[in-house]
């Protein structure tokens, strides 16, 4: 019975955290990783550095700073002028993804994951961001009916008050 209730409060819990699965990112590894790309920047070859802005990007967009977040978004954007071999695409679109996510643009977000599932349909990681995004947007749903259908209740009260006071 206890591990049943547990269980309750635990689902409440993560239904209004927005458990997901998606790691996050510390500012100290956002720091070691500009650090490896001003290195980069000082001779080492192309494929070096981008090896290294992608780990920024990486670690960016997973931050739990929201300008970090836009950051990452922002130089995954300008990277896709350039995309590199397929499977560099299809993590460069899986990073903006993870951005729009973190941002709380749902709905962008899921079309850059349906993007990167039309280059691998089984990328368990794509399909795994997938179910947050229609996570979140249902609960985000529920919630938005929550509050209108507080604030019909409330009206109707207000109404109903109002015209006993008449009486």
């Amino acid at each position: 019975m206890e591990a049943k209730i547990t269980g309750f409060f635990d689902s409440v819990g993560t239904f209004f955290t927005g458990g997901d699965q998606i790691p996050w990112c510390d500012s100290d590894i956002v720091v070691g990783c500009e650090r490896e790309v001003a290195e980069a920047e000082k001779g080492s070859s192309e494929e070096l550095k981008s090896e290294c802005i992608m780990r920024l990007s990486w670690a960016l967009v997973h931050s739990k700073r929201p300008e970090d977040v836009q950051r990452g978004i922002a130089m995954l954007e300008a990277s896709l002028a350039n995309p590199g071999s397929p499977l560099q695409l299809r993590e460069k679109i899986y990073l903006l993804a993870i951005g729009h996510y973190r941002s709380g643009d749902y709905s962008r977000s899921r079309q850059l994951v349906e993007r990167c599932l039309e280059i691998a349909p089984d990328w368990r990681q794509a399909l795994t961001l997938k179910k947050a995004i229609e996570d979140r947007i249902t609960k985000d749903g529920v919630i938005g009916i929550g509050i209108a259908a507080t604030a019909v209740g409330l009206i109707a009260g207000g109404i109903a008050a109002a015209l006993s006071r008449k009486k």
